[in-house]
């Protein structure tokens, strides 16, 4: 109900009440509007009197039947002398999202726009409004020109432009499609996989069925007009069906309604307590519903005693730098557990499968510890990041006892899980985890997940203990056609980082027998190989961390003329020579060595221990350092 005017219409009409009394009002109403009629009388304790009216067009069967609602607060007419004018709604959007203004017809645009700069926060000349999206028609701050007389209607859409976007050749331009981006969500770059995938169309097109179409080539109906790659039918009656449609499927779910997902907000989980609440005393001695994390109910997604630790890679930085620059970044990580079931037959042993465990519970932690560390960019998550992409692969056993990869996941929920430390893995027993129980310490929500008892009836169970295949997802694996490599592929390959157990060391003896070993005449070939590059980088003896830049860009882009710059400096000189004194001559070294041939010929003789690997001085026939011989 409205209060406070003289009258409210539903329709474009502006009467002048002279005060009269109320019937006497209503008549002229009814004189003034055609076929308006009057429906009622109503008594309003302590608000004064009023009349529902009801008028229509017989030419707008729309506006048949629309209530009129006409309040007084006195009898003796509170709008004397007064003007009333319909009231009218403009919706301005911005790239914040779109407010409401309530103006009136008669309203001048100076007004207007105040109206406009106060609901917005914005200084008075720290925006532009215009009628059309292209920034065509600008609504300039005049007290002359009134809404009406620039045709500014009831529920009209304005746009709103800040003034570093304001401008008349430029458009709103997102990196997005409309309503890819959250309403408050930071600024973030995606992925350019997420780039490309949120531009495309993604519909999946369908051939026009010979017996239920009954319309040309060129016509569409129900049973031939492409499907949104979100339709639960259509993932229903694949073969094999898709239990989990794709994440960009699902961001086109959320974002394809009437709103374009405006308020769309992917929420991370958490299962700590919320910060900041000050009704209680902190955990243990209180809590409430305010700063208690939720529940988590898991749905079903799909053992050994010998174990093996993971150990912080000192040089992880370094490493994800090189490969940066190589255009390259950590996609996942892979393990095997290969056991030899015949030798003769080159078998192995099938040991995951339904019967047994698909991950282990340690080796599910290991995964959402890795995807907790790798997150997923997103711009629909207040967070700025959402779930991961980082992947676990595993070389095992298949059902035919052969080597085969299998991909997976875990959830968000056991991300939470593993980021909060509520989840253990159980002893004995690897294929089930352990929801951890609050302390005094640490408070752990409730983890419950679903199962069906012998009488076939859902139930819902504490996770103490967990089924881990309620907290994986199997990807599919595929390997490519035709497969692109970034790095040559040698017969001799520079030995792999921690290998030492093995018995293959990086150092400078195993660094001039690869370069002895590869005597290709493209230098770009021998020196693309990642381990190489990253021990370039990393040794102690000569670190080139400061100018192997533009060998980077060489291996990046496959320019052979960069790498050959490249190879004439003086670092690569130097590494050379370190090479050389090991006893192993290089091929070519006369041809761009930085060193005279009289140091080459003293330190070619020099000799590395074959057991510790000390450099010893020309002559000598024993180690200085272990006294072993030296063949």
């Amino acid at each position: 109900m409205v209060r406070n005017w003289g009258c409210v219409f539903l329709s474009e009409i502006s009467v002048e009440n002279q005060g009269s009394p109320l019937r006497k009002s209503s008549h002229m109403l009814m004189n003034f509007v055609p076929r308006l009629h009057l429906v009622e009388t109503l008594v309003l304790q302590g608000e004064g009197w009023g009349l529902a009216l009801s008028f229509g067009h017989p030419y707008d069967v729309e506006r048949l039947q629309m209530l009129v609602l006409i309040i007084h607060q006195d009898l003796t007419g509170l709008c004397s002398n007064h003007l009333v004018s319909f009231q009218q709604i403009i919706r301005v959007q911005s790239p914040d999202g779109v407010k409401r203004i309530t103006a009136t017809k008669r309203e001048t645009a100076a007004t207007f726009l105040k109206k406009v700069a106060k609901e917005f926060g914005f200084q008075n000349n720290g925006f532009s409004v215009y009628i059309n999206r292209n920034k065509t028609g600008e609504i300039t701050a005049s007290s002359n020109k009134s809404l009406n007389l620039l045709k500014i209607k009831h529920g009209d859409l304005l746009f709103l432009f800040p003034s570093s976007l304001a401008g008349p050749s430029s458009e709103m331009e997102t990196s997005t499609p409309p309503g890819f981006k959250a309403f408050g969500a930071p600024n973030v770059v995606e992925d350019e996989i997420d780039q490309y995938l949120s531009k495309q169309d993604g519909k999946i097109y369908r051939s026009r069925d010979p017996q239920l179409c009954r319309h040309g080539p060129l016509g569409k109906c129900v049973h031939c007009v492409p499907l949104e790659p979100f339709d639960e039918d259509y993932l229903n009656h694949l073969e094999p069906p898709v239990k989990h449609m794709s994440f960009h499927a699902y961001i086109r779910k959320l974002t394809g309604g009437a709103d374009k997902g405006k308020f769309v907000a992917l929420e991370n989980i958490s299962c700590k307590i919320k910060s900041g609440c000050e009704g209680h005393l902190p955990w243990p001695n209180g809590i409430c519903t305010k700063c208690q994390p939720s529940a988590i109910t898991l749905n079903r997604q799909i053992g050994t005693q010998n174990s093996l630790e993971l150990l912080e890679d000192p040089k992880a930085d370094v490493v994800d730098e090189i490969a940066a620059k190589l255009g390259l970044r950590k996609v996942g990580w892979i393990f095997t557990d290969l056991v030899s079931e015949d030798t003769r037959k080159g078998t192995v042993r099938y040991s995951r499968n339904k019967d047994t465990y698909f991950l282990s519970s340690e080796e599910c932690i290991t995964a959402g510890d890795f995807q907790n560390k790798h997150p997923n960019i997103c711009r629909l998550s207040p967070d700025g990041h959402f779930g991961s992409k980082f992947v676990t692969a595993v070389a095992t056993g298949g059902p035919d006892n052969q080597v085969h990869f299998e991909g997976y996941q875990v959830s968000n929920q056991c991300m939470a899980l593993v980021r909060d430390e509520c989840l253990l893995p159980c002893k004995d027993a690897p294929e089930l985890g352990y929801a951890k129980e609050s302390s005094s310490e640490q408070y752990v929500p409730d983890v419950f997940y679903k199962d069906i008892d012998k009488f076939g009836n859902e139930i819902t169970q504490l996770a103490r203990p967990l089924p881990v295949e309620y907290l994986i997802i199997d990807i599919t694996t595929t390997f490519p056609k035709d497969p692109v490599y970034t790095f040559s592929i040698s017969q001799n390959p520079f030995p792999i980082e921690n290998r030492d157990v093995l018995g293959e060391t990086q150092d400078f003896h195993s660094l001039a027998t690869y370069l002895s070993q590869n005597t290709s005449s493209v230098f770009l070939d021998t020196i693309s190989d990642f381990h190489l590059l990253l021990f370039l980088v990393t040794n102690e003896v000569m670190p080139l961390q400061d100018s192997i830049s533009l060998l980077l860009e060489a291996v990046r882009t496959r320019n052979e003329e960069l790498a050959q710059t490249w190879k004439k400096s003086e670092q690569w000189a130097t590494i050379e020579q370190l090479c050389s004194t090991v006893g192993v001559q290089l091929p070519g070294l006369h041809e761009y060595g930085a060193i005279g041939g009289s140091t080459h010929a003293t330190t070619a003789a020099m000799w590395a221990c074959q057991h510790c690997t000390f450099m010893n001085q020309p002559g000598t026939g024993h180690c200085e350092m272990c006294s072993l011989p030296r063949t």
